[in-house]
């Protein structure tokens, strides 16, 4: 297949058009030459956001002894990962690892614990938290990641200042009991509209590395894109010793980047975030994956630690990229000219659109 066929797609993503599924697989194949898909994703990033590269944090607010069996997950049930292990950490911690993450260039602070979903206690936890966090930094934006949630729980995070809330599909549903167990593809996507519908910006995303067919890849892109979400974090499978997908190394830098630019062409106006993985499957490439993602993740992940701040700023810089700063929109402008009002149909004189 021929670049000219790539720059075809990279068009259709100007336009906001979805690559066709032989398109999206022909991505992911050895169809294009990797620099290919590489230039025809970068022209699209290019497009929406420049040379600007957003900056997240992570601050783990409870670690370990999930009741949940997620197998990529080293804090699931029955885990026998050797990671930190604590319960709730007080909203003055959560501001104090906050604040230095901000003065090195974060713009969104991910606040995470572990477990299905929050109780009531947990809520007031979280609301004293972005209080706190708020309080030095009002400009941030803070993102929530509490598991599953029920009914009100969205709407008492965004009463309390929360940004976004953070709940990754993972993988395509066909293979969701793979992974796991203890609830399914249907609860997760329940928890997102919730979270939509109640004003949080929506964040969904995935792991890589799984063991996903293309197929897979190609259908999960599709069930995301349906969600509408404003941020897509990509993660790579960090295989933890001691949980069943600890013996997991499939990927490559070259699988890695097809992927993210495939998420580029589904997502080309959408925040999409290199996330947790990116060491250690991306190694030297990293600075290539800047060219798909407008977005990362600065510092400690979960349970794992990530690349050294001062080392990532500095591949930025080298790789001739900008943080963005806190007075820039993430997002395009308001895409109004999708909106069309409805002029035919019932209530008119004019056939449907059918």
């Amino acid at each position: 297949m021929t670049a000219q066929q790539l720059d075809h797609l990279a068009d259709k993503a100007i336009r906001r058009e979805t690559p066709t599924r032989a398109e999206a697989l022909a991505v992911l194949s050895e169809s294009f030459e990797l620099l290919d898909v590489v230039a025809a994703g970068a022209r699209v990033r290019r497009e929406f956001f420049g040379r600007r590269v957003k900056l997240n944090t992570i601050v783990n607010m409870k670690s370990g002894l999930c009741p949940e069996d997620c197998g990529y997950c080293s804090q699931r049930l029955g885990s026998a990962s050797e990671v930190l292990k604590y319960s709730w950490i007080t909203p003055a911690k959560a501001a104090e690892v906050a604040n230095q993450a901000v003065k090195a260039g974060a713009k969104r602070v991910c606040l995470v614990a572990s477990g299905r979903g929050p109780g009531d206690q947990d809520i007031r936890r979280i609301e004293d938290t972005i209080a706190a966090i708020t309080e030095d930094n009002p400009q941030v934006e803070v993102c929530v990641c509490l598991g599953l949630l029920a009914d009100g729980q969205a709407e008492r995070l965004a009463a309390a200042g929360a940004h976004a809330y953070s709940h990754n599909l993972n993988t395509s549903e066909a293979r969701y009991s793979d992974i796991c167990s203890t609830h399914t593809f249907d609860d997760r996507v329940d928890t997102l509209r919730r979270a939509t519908t109640a004003g949080l910006s929506p964040c969904s995303g995935a792991i890589f590395g799984m063991g996903e067919s293309d197929d897979d890849i190609v259908d999960l892109a599709v069930a995301l894109r349906d969600l509408d979400p404003d941020s897509v974090p990509v993660n790579f499978l960090i295989p933890f010793d001691g949980t069943p997908l600890g013996d997991r190394w499939d990927l490559t830098p070259d699988r890695c980047l097809r992927i993210l630019a495939l998420f580029r062409f589904y997502f080309p106006d959408v925040e999409v975030r290199l996330a947790g993985g990116r060491e250690i499957h991306l190694r030297s490439m990293q600075p290539l994956a800047l060219h798909l993602a407008n977005s990362m993740f600065l510092g400690d992940y979960l349970t794992s630690e990530g690349q050294p701040g001062v080392d990532d700023r500095q591949m930025i810089a080298d790789a001739g990229f900008l943080v963005e700063g806190v007075e820039d929109q993430t997002l395009p402008a308001a895409r109004h000219d999708l909106v069309a009002i409805r002029r035919r149909g019932a209530g008119t004189e004019l056939p449907a659109n059918a």
